[in-house]
C-alpha cells in the first residue's frame, strides 16, 4: 500500500503509528495492496480554510476526507480493486482539544480521527441513524483490533 503522510502542522505526530493503523484497517476491509492514500496534518488556519471551502462551515474541524476513485470495502473473496482512495486531512490542534475533553490521549484521538476519515474515503457516512451505527461500530472494531495487534508488537 502506498500511504503518504505529510505533517504540515507544528505538532509532532507519530506518523509510523498512523501508517500501521491505516495498513491494519485496509487489510481488515479487504482493500487491494496497491491502493493509495495520503494523510495530511495541518494547522488550524489551514483546516479552517478547507472547512469553509468544502463544507461551507466556519472554524477548523478535526478531520476532512476527500475521496478519489470511490473505492468500497471488499470481502475475503473479492478484494477491492487497486486505486486511489484519496486524502485524509487532520488537524492535530483540534484533536488535542477533543482528546482533553474526552479524557484520553491526543494520539488516541488522532487514531480515531484517522479511522473515521478512512471510513469516509470508503463510502461510509453517519447522516442517518442506521449509517451512524454501522460506521461507528466498524470504527470501534478497527480501533480495538488495532490496539490488540499493537499490544502484541
Amino acid at each position: 500500500m502506498s500511504i503518504e503522510i505529510n505533517n504540515e502542522s507544528t505538532i509532532p505526530v507519530d506518523e509510523t503509528l498512523l501508517q500501521r493503523l491505516v495498513t491494519f484497517a485496509l487489510d481488515e476491509l479487504h482493500v487491494h495492496q496497491d491502493a493509495e492514500l495520503s494523510i495530511i496534518l495541518v494547522d488550524e488556519a489551514a483546516m479552517e480554510q478547507l472547512h469553509v471551502q468544502w463544507m461551507d462551515e466556519p472554524g477548523p474541524t478535526d478531520v476532512l476526507s476527500f475521496p478519489m476513485d470511490e473505492l468500497r470495502p471488499g470481502t475475503e473473496d473479492a478484494i477491492t480493486p487497486a486505486g486511489l482512495l484519496g486524502d485524509i486531512v487532520l488537524c492535530p490542534q483540534v484533536a488535542i482539544e477533543q482528546a482533553d475533553t474526552a479524557g484520553h490521549s491526543p494520539i488516541e484521538e488522532m487514531l480515531m480521527l484517522t479511522t473515521h476519515g478512512l471510513l469516509h474515503l470508503l463510502g461510509f457516512d453517519h447522516a442517518e441513524p442506521e449509517e451512524e451505527r454501522e460506521m461507528f461500530g466498524l470504527q470501534r472494531d478497527i480501533l480495538v483490533g488495532f490496539s490488540l495487534t499493537e499490544r502484541r508488537r
